[in-house]
């Protein structure tokens, strides 16, 4: 067996100086009041690590997760208000407005330029509403 591999994958982990800290504030501790002050923080640094992750998954749920359920409701409720005559664009970049929306269907009918064409397209492929309704 190699130990020379597992000794410095063990290098690798930041929980060895944590454990080698330890190990000399035990030694310590033998001798005297340093090795207390020694223990006590290592105890304070391992009682800080859980505060921490706290911290971080509070910050990645408020920087990340909770503005994209925003951002999801605000395109359900957008999707869910398209009325007839309101011009909307689409993902692939097409603008057009609205001839035919049934609130239970999942397509609509929309109608581009100054040729009148029609599309029939899906409601969750609408990336914006740019008519403004009074509310």
């Amino acid at each position: 067996m190699d130990f020379s591999r597992i000794h410095t994958l063990l290098n690798l982990f930041p929980i060895q100086t944590v454990l080698a800290a330890g190990e000399s504030g035990s030694q310590a501790a033998e001798g005297g009041t340093a090795g207390g002050a020694e223990q006590a923080g290592l105890l304070m640094q391992l009682g800080s690590m859980p505060v921490m992750l706290v911290l971080m998954v509070a910050m990645i749920y408020f920087m990340f997760i909770r503005p994209e359920g925003k951002r999801k409701k605000k395109a359900q409720e957008m999707l869910a208000n398209i009325q007839i005559a309101d011009e909307v664009v689409t993902s692939g970049g097409i603008i057009g407005r609205v001839i035919d929306a049934k609130p239970d269907a999942d397509t609509i009918v929309i109608e581009t330029g100054g040729d009148k064409t029609r599309i029939r397209i899906l409601k969750s492929y609408i990336i914006e509403n740019r008519t403004i309704h009074d509310i």
